[in-house]
């Protein structure tokens, strides 16, 4: 029986259009250059935030995105940010008496603006916040201390399968890929994600069938 529902939040809850294009506005790049080197990253395996580096190599994204705070310029988030399907979602399974959790590799910052959409979740929080970032076994093990359930009745939600799919798995969750977002759209029918993952979704609503069922 599944207890508790985790979401990761980039392109599993949220959009990262803003994300992207702010960061191309911010190194005054053509949007189509930064999404492409972002889809080349992600071919290879790499860290998304190489997509910046390719763009400005020598950057010190830390400092700049301490910057781009300063300028008026930083993370934001509102409900246009969101997909539709998620607050349907959300609202479906917390009717089922299903625990939700929201938790993804987010500054602190980042964390505090999607607290501030009043999201139908029972806990919301970041790896900024954790200190402690997927796919760290740690960050799985802070999911399970706050899921108040037992691992093989937690279920995490995401779209990239090294840093959601595997480490959960790893650590004893069950696991649902969703075909979301460059990450999952790209590995959706991976082998490994077809043998690993116990669901593969196309969106969230399926989540209340999966619990109804």
């Amino acid at each position: 029986m599944i207890e508790t529902i985790v979401l990761d939040v980039g392109e599993t809850i949220t959009r990262d259009d803003r994300y992207w294009g702010s960061w191309a506005d911010w190194l005054d790049i053509p949007r189509h250059t930064l999404s492409a080197l972002v889809g080349a990253v992600v071919a290879q395996g790499r860290d998304n935030a190489d997509a910046v580096r390719l763009a400005r190599p020598g950057i010190d994204i830390t400092a700049e995105y301490a910057a781009r705070e300063a300028a008026g310029h930083g993370e934001f988030v509102d409900e246009s940010d969101l997909y539709d399907d998620v607050r349907p979602a959300l609202s479906g399974l917390r009717k089922l008496g299903v625990r939700v959790i929201i938790a993804g590799n987010q500054t602190g910052r980042m964390g505090e603006l999607l607290r501030g959409l009043d999201l139908p979740a029972d806990v919301i929080v970041t790896s900024g916040e954790w200190g402690v970032a997927k796919p760290d076994p740690e960050f799985f093990a802070r999911v399970l201390e706050i899921s108040q359930a037992a691992p093989h009745e937690t279920v995490y939600v995401g779209d990239h399968p090294a840093n959601d799919l595997y480490p959960a798995k790893r650590a004893g969750l069950r696991a649902a890929h969703i075909r979301r977002g460059p990450w999952g759209h790209l590995w959706a029918d991976d082998p490994d994600v077809v043998a690993t993952a116990d669901w593969r979704i196309g969106g969230l609503t399926q989540l209340t069938s999966i619990i109804a069922d």
